[in-house]
């Protein structure tokens, strides 16, 4: 069996029947890498995934946060905080609440697929 031009076949069962892996990418530079870095560091706490897949479905404040994730307040709005700075949620004020959303779907993707993984491993 001949892999497609670029890339190299990686089954990892008997049947062999896993998609080509794709061809390596360009370089990137340093910064870009150290920056993808302290993004995946701001992703890579339990409480911080559950709080990015619970913003997935809509917009929360901090109370909707603390009453699905059973975590208390100050904790919530530390990693908020983390999150906020790593550029993965923003904030809206809408009368005294802040309501937090996703700042776009890529960073969701991540998380999804990670926790993904880690189920079909299980």
């Amino acid at each position: 069996m001949s892999a497609a031009a670029g890339t190299t076949r990686v089954p990892d069962d008997a049947t062999g029947d896993h998609p080509p892996a794709p061809a390596p990418g360009p370089l990137r530079a340093p910064r870009t890498l150290s920056a993808a870095g302290d993004l995946l560091r701001a992703l890579a706490a339990p409480v911080r995934i559950a709080i990015v897949l619970q913003l997935l479905e809509h917009s929360r404040c901090v109370h909707d946060l603390v009453d699905a994730l059973g975590v208390a307040q100050p904790l919530i709005s530390q990693h908020l905080r983390v999150l906020k700075s790593a550029g993965v949620v923003e904030g809206e004020r809408k009368g005294r609440e802040v309501l937090y959303s996703l700042v776009d779907d890529h960073l969701a993707h991540i998380v999804v697929d990670a926790v993904a993984h880690v189920e079909e491993g299980s």
